[in-house]
């Protein structure tokens, strides 16, 4: 003798909306690296630049180098050319770097141009480090990501 279990729609709905939740639980967990989220303007009568949004591990640690040249190499300050397709080719602009507020504070040697755009070419060590990337063809051996950043 078969017995007939009949479904309850109530229970069914129940057991939809609960793997639902995991599915989307699971999707927001998941573990993507985030970029951080760089800020620049300028400040002091638009005599310097600030920089903020930097990880403040890494402004502690390169904070402790007396020489303060390492943030020329980490995020230069460019004058943008008239032609764009040149400014790969322009000299770094120079001047001074300090730290204030957890902030990365550029002021040059000598001031901004009014109505001059500049940049700041941002690299990401934190993307396309990984042997998985070359293999890919995501990245080619040597190549460097950023973003440059105009103010």
């Amino acid at each position: 003798m078969l017995k007939q279990v009949q479904h309850d729609p109530l229970l069914k709905n129940g057991v939809k909306v609960f793997l639902s939740f995991l599915v989307f639980s699971c999707i927001g967990c998941s573990n993507t690296p985030k970029s951080p989220v760089i800020h620049i303007g300028k400040i002091d009568q638009e005599r310097s630049v600030k920089i903020s949004g930097l990880d403040a591990a890494i402004i502690q640690d390169i904070t402790r180098d007396s020489s303060g040249a390492n943030w020329q190499g980490l995020i230069p300050v460019y004058k943008m050319p008239t032609d764009t397709e040149m400014k790969n080719y322009q000299p770094v602009q120079p001047g001074t770097y300090h730290i204030a507020d957890g902030a990365v504070i550029f002021t040059p040697d000598t001031p901004f141009v009014s109505h001059q755009t500049y940049f700041i070419r941002y690299y990401k060590f934190d993307t396309g480090n990984k042997l998985t990337d070359f293999v890919g063809g995501h990245n080619r051996p040597g190549s460097l990501h950023y973003i440059d950043l105009t103010f």
